[in-house]
């Protein structure tokens, strides 16, 4: 299973992003996807999850209310939209699978089994 993250880049406090996550390889789904970040010196972080079913995504308080997770499955892809962006928000954002299709999706980055490259995203005050 091969996970690949993109959507990062550079914008301004207040604007967003999409970022996607895209499955392939023995991935033939639907599973359970995370979204983690890490920021500078800091440990990786819970940011959103959606189950392999679609139903009840989990957000971390930090940014409930300003990002949606949604999936294509037929694309074997998740989304993660990310609205009023925040200088705090700078991170480096990882998507990550879950082998075991748990009804609700785990917080817990040790759940997950695969994960992808990362990709950056930057807030500038």
């Amino acid at each position: 299973v091969q996970l690949q993250a993109f959507g990062g880049g550079l914008v301004q406090a207040g604007g967003y992003l999409r970022l996607s996550c895209v499955a392939s390889g023995r991935a033939t789904g639907p599973y359970n996807i995370g979204w983690f970040r890490q920021a500078p010196g800091k440990e990786r972080e819970f940011v959103a999850a959606i189950s392999w079913s679609g139903r009840g995504p989990r957000y971390a308080d930090s940014v409930k209310g300003r990002s949606a997770i949604s999936k294509e499955n037929a694309k074997n892809t998740v989304y993660l939209q990310m609205n009023s962006l925040k200088p705090e928000d700078t991170a480096v954002y990882y998507c990550a699978l879950d082998r075991i299709r748990r009804a609700i999706s785990s917080t817990r980055a040790t759940d997950y089994d695969y994960w992808g490259q990362g990709t950056q995203v930057t807030v500038s005050s």
